[in-house]
Parts: C-alpha cells; structure tokens; sequence
C-alpha cells in the first residue's frame, strides 16, 4: 500500500451473522477541512469503498468519514484511511431526504430499499382553519418503493403534474399506507393510565446530510400535553444504505416512558412481540400485497410492549415501550413491502427483525489506530 495510511481501522464480528450495511462512523474533525475531502477507505486488498463525509452540527467542519464494511461472522478485518488524488465516486445518493414545500409541508426520506414522511405545521394549520388538504398527524407515512433508485423527486413532480399521482403504482412503487392520526410506523406516545397521548405534526426541520450511505435530519415539535405531563421531544433520524428500518434518536424531556406506535389500520393484520430481540411487528395484507412493519430497540430502553386497539379511528396500534434514559430513547422502525421483492413472508420480515436486533445489540467493535 503506497499511500500514507492517516488511521488503520479494526473492525471485529463477534457474531454468528454476516454482516454487511452497517455503517461505521470514522472521527475526522482534526483533518484539515481542505484535505478531508480527499479521504478514501481501503480495504486489505486497496480496494476504495464509498465512503461519505458528514458535518454533524452544520458548523463548516467535517465531523465524521462513513463507510460500510462487509464482514463474515465471527471474523476480524483491517481498513485503511488514507488520502487520494481520486476518489471513488457513487453517481447516485441513494440516501436522500427534504422539506417538500411544494406538497403542502411535508419532510420525506428514503434509501434504496424504502422511503417515509411526515408532515408540518402547514398541514396541521389547514386542518385547524377548516381548509381541505390538510393533515394533522405526527406519524410517519410509508411510501412503498420497489425500485433502488431514488423517487422521491420524481413522485412529487408527478403529483404536481396531476393531483394523486402517486397513489397509482407506474412502476416504482405507490403511497398506499394511510397513517390518519395512527402512528403510522414509529410515531411516539406517551401513556398515562390507560390512554395515550401525542403531539401534533412537527414545527421545524434542520437537514443534516445526504449521500450515499446515510440521510439524517432533525425534527422538532411544540411542547406537547399528556394529561398534565408536558413532553418536549427533538427527533434525530437517519437512514442508513441497505436498511429497512429508520432510526430514530429522540430527545425527551417531561416522562420517563415513551411509546412508539405501527399501525393496526383495519385491525385485520397479524401482531407479534419477541421480548427477547425487543421488537414488536405487523403483518397485513394491503391492496394486492402484504406488507410487514416493525420497531426494534436496545435492551436499555427496552420495557414491554402492548397491542391496544380501540374504536376510534385510527388509534388502534401495537406499541413498544422505551424507557427514556438520560433524556433519550432510540429506536429503528420500517417496514418490507412483498411486492418489491426483498421478503415474501411474515416469516422473512421477523426473522429479518430478529437479525437486526442481534446487530444493534452487539455492534460491530470497532478500533481505530
């Protein structure tokens, strides 16, 4: 290896798992700003790998390098960082989220695999005033792709070209998922006696990054009322290449428990919970496929879990419980659509739960030299 090698990255498999679209996050912020851009990561054999740099607190700075190893189980590799006189580009950033003005005030997000929204104060002001086309609702929607490459450009302009466009399926993918005021697939409560409570759509919107390998935004919310209590939650998201699940690192401040939620929709799906890998998840038939959701987290901010249904519209959903340590919960969420391709059954899309847990509980070891 020619190159002046600046770190030499270990990273350890300590399970019996292949592992592969995990992102590991390289500290940067001492290179020099005019030279951080000229970083690339080797592998063993001087292969380059795509790699992203990413200024965390948008201050000008690079803070982090990412990239994704490919590790078998139980196994040890070596990566270099080094500088080039040419980087190894990827033509497309699969990672992709915005503020979406041109729909009302929606922020939407996705990667290769899947893409999600939510809405603003726009929407929820609509709702409020009366005007149609509103929506007042802080869970997060579901736009079922089943290509790689990017459509959330392409399926706005489409709406505005013709109102309701992506709700029919040209190829890509359809936004078929209702949310209403559910959950939708991750959206937080807060349970008090026996009812929950939840905030209405987000305020502001801070984006971080885009690329390659991870999109990551900040959401805030107005203070919100759980039956007295007076939640503050900032949500910190990203979603990384290759993953089916968003996750979401969220600020609370005002409870010491947390709830979030997938929808039951017309509560004609399939629930289960596997205690043991801390994940609750839903399988239901939706048009002419099936799709699975699913929220997974940590055994720190894990505590139970509870399908709560009820006549009211919309409220009904299967809700994981997080326990809020330091002020904080994190947690993954998403879904696998059958019609693209990536699971066929219920079966699949648990196992899939139960492998993603065994990772972010035993995280990749990493050493960097």
């Amino acid at each position: 290896m020619s190159q002046e090698i600046v770190s030499t990255i270990t990273v350890k498999n300590t399970l019996n798992l292949n592992r592969e679209f995990e992102t590991v996050e390289v500290d940067v912020s001492n290179i020099a700003p005019e030279k951080v851009t000229d970083l690339v990561v080797l592998d063993e054999e001087s292969n380059q790998l795509i790699s992203q740099v990413v200024d965390l607190d948008i201050d000008g700075k690079t803070d982090v390098l990412l990239f994704q190893p490919s590790i078998k189980a139980n196994t040890t590799k070596k990566y270099y960082l080094t500088f080039a006189e040419e980087v190894k580009d990827s033509v497309i950033n699969y990672c992709y989220s915005r503020f979406v003005p041109e729909r009302t005030d929606d922020y939407t997000w996705e990667n290769n695999r899947v893409a999600f929204r939510t809405f603003g104060p726009v929407a929820q002001k609509m709702v409020e005033d009366g005007v149609k086309g509103g929506t007042l609702s802080s869970g997060i929607d579901a736009w079922l792709k089943r290509v790689e490459y990017p459509i959330i450009n392409l399926w706005y302009k489409r709406n505005d070209e013709k109102k309701g466009a992506y709700h029919k399926d040209h190829g890509e993918g359809v936004d078929n998922f209702h949310v209403g005021v559910s959950r939708g697939i991750g959206g937080t409560a807060v349970k008090v006696d026996t009812s929950y409570y939840f905030s209405k759509n987000f305020t502001s919107y801070k984006t971080i990054t885009t690329g390659p390998l991870r999109t990551s935004f900040v959401l805030t919310y107005a203070t919100w009322d759980a039956n007295g209590k007076q939640i503050d939650e900032t949500k910190h998201i990203s979603l990384d290449y290759g993953q089916n699940l968003t996750r979401f690192e969220i600020d609370v401040k005002g409870t010491e428990a947390i709830s979030s939620g997938i929808t039951l929709h017309k509560k004609k799906g399939v629930t289960n919970q596997n205690d043991a890998n801390f994940w609750v998840s839903h399988w239901e038939t939706l048009d002419d496929s099936e799709v699975g959701t699913g929220i997974v987290t940590t055994k720190p901010y894990f505590s139970g879990s509870e399908k709560y249904v009820t006549s009211r519209k919309d409220e009904s959903n299967h809700f994981l419980h997080l326990n809020v340590v330091d002020n904080k919960v994190i947690f993954y969420s998403g879904f696998g659509w059958k019609k693209s391709k990536q699971f066929s059954s219920q079966k699949e899309w648990e196992s899939y739960l139960t492998d993603f847990s065994k990772k972010i509980n035993s995280p990749l070891e990493i050493h960097i030299n």
